[in-house]
């Protein structure tokens, strides 16, 4: 089984190895990622305060300043642990054992708005790019959707569970079957919270090491119940009711 997990705009810095665009997820996205690489460098290079706060989603002067490094010679370290966030913190891969960070590491695929698709282990350096933004004339969701082919392949004999937010449909959407969860509270949807129960339930999934959503089904996850589950096409959703 597979986890498609999106990934989020802040990010931990550090690192300790050099970056190799090389050795990301498919390489046969390096020149892809070269050419938004490539566009990305020269706008920092420009320095230019409004067009900079745009693309990073930053409005203060010194944060916009934070980011304007030159990525390609920074330290890196696994993209699971670059990102921060609600879902990351509920997940807190630190905190799993080895066994569970190789579940991890092996089992989720994240959509980096600059690097396209990435195994959860691939070491990238930090950068800022707000959601959706285009990278000067360069879409990098369009750029990347042009490449799912790739992910179609690699995921072909794997159940996919997704737990990323419906704007990464416009990177990848599968088209064999696949499964998304909803969370439902007091009768509403939840959407803030629903970003720290995709990183519960993965770390749980983690846990139990779960291979296909049959046992994925049956996997209990503590105040999480299972509503309803409904199926349109190739999607199935599971509605969870948080208790």
């Amino acid at each position: 089984m597979k986890i498609l997990l999106a990934p989020s705009e802040t990010k931990i810095n550090g690192g300790c190895d050099n970056f190799y665009l090389n050795t990301l997820l498919f390489p046969e996205l390096t020149a892809t990622r070269q050419k938004l690489l490539h566009q990305y460098i020269n706008i920092i290079q420009q320095n230019n305060f409004d067009t900079l706060s745009k693309m990073f989603g930053l409005k203060k002067e010194a944060d916009v300043s934070y980011h304007t490094t030159d990525i390609v010679h920074e330290l890196t370290m696994k993209a699971i642990e670059r990102y921060t966030g609600v879902a990351f913190d509920y997940l807190s891969y630190n905190a799993l054992t080895p066994n569970e960070q190789h579940y991890i590491d092996t089992n989720v695929i994240l959509c980096s708005n600059l690097f396209g698709f990435l195994r959860a282990d691939d070491r990238i350096p930090e950068y800022r790019l707000k959601q959706g933004e285009a990278i000067g004339e360069l879409k990098p969701e369009k750029l990347y959707k042009e490449q799912t082919h790739l992910m179609e392949e690699y995921l072909k004999n794997e159940d996919i569970l997704d737990l990323r937010a419906g704007f990464y449909d416009k990177f990848y959407k599968p088209t064999k079957k696949y499964t998304t969860l909803k969370f439902i509270k007091e009768g509403k949807v939840v959407s803030h919270w629903a970003k720290a129960y995709r990183g519960i339930v993965l770390r749980e999934i983690a846990k139990a090491q779960i291979d296909n959503l049959e046992d994925f089904m049956k996997l209990p996850i503590e105040n999480l119940s299972i509503d309803e589950i409904q199926t349109k096409k190739n999607k199935t959703e599971i509605i969870y009711t948080i208790i």
